[in-house]
C-alpha cells in the first residue's frame, strides 16, 4: 500500500491541533496540504483536489466546517471529508451524520469528536480511501 500517493487536506484554526494532525499524517506516509482557516481552505480547493480532506467545523465562523464540505462535496462529490470538532466537548451539543435527516445538509462522510489517536485516524482514512 503507497499512502504516500495520496494528498490530504487539513483545515483547521488551532495550531497545535493542525501540527499534530499533519505531522501524524505525514507519519503514516500521506502527503499533506494544510490551511488555517475556511477563507485558506477554499482558496486551496479551487484549485487544488486533494484526494481526502479533514474540515474543523468551528474556525471564522460555528459553522466553516459545514460550508467548506458543501463546497468540496459541489467540487469534488468522490472526495471523502471528515468533520473533525470538538463542539459537543465544548458547548454540549452533539450531531451526527448517520440519520437521513442529518446527512443531507452536513455532506461529510465521516464525524470525529477531536481527541482521535492518530493511528485511529489512520484506520478511517484507509476505509475511505478503500486501501
Amino acid at each position: 500500500m503507497t499512502k504516500n500517493k495520496y494528498t490530504i487536506l487539513i483545515a483547521d484554526d488551532d495550531p497545535d491541533y493542525l501540527f499534530q494532525t499533519v505531522y501524524g499524517l505525514e507519519k503514516a506516509g500521506y502527503m499533506t496540504v494544510k490551511a488555517e482557516s475556511q477563507a485558506e481552505a477554499e482558496a486551496i480547493i479551487k484549485r487544488f483536489k486533494p484526494d481526502l480532506a479533514i474540515f474543523d467545523l468551528m474556525m471564522e465562523s460555528d459553522d466553516s466546517g459545514f460550508i467548506l464540505c458543501y463546497k468540496m462535496k459541489k467540487m469534488y462529490p468522490d472526495v471523502p471529508v471528515i468533520l473533525a470538532t470538538a463542539v459537543a466537548r465544548e458547548t454540549g451539543m452533539s450531531f451526527s451524520i448517520d440519520t437521513e435527516k442529518e446527512k443531507p445538509w452536513i455532506r461529510a462522510d465521516l464525524y470525529l469528536e477531536k481527541g482521535i489517536r492518530a493511528e485511529q485516524l489512520d484506520q478511517e482514512i484507509m476505509k475511505l480511501l478503500k486501501l
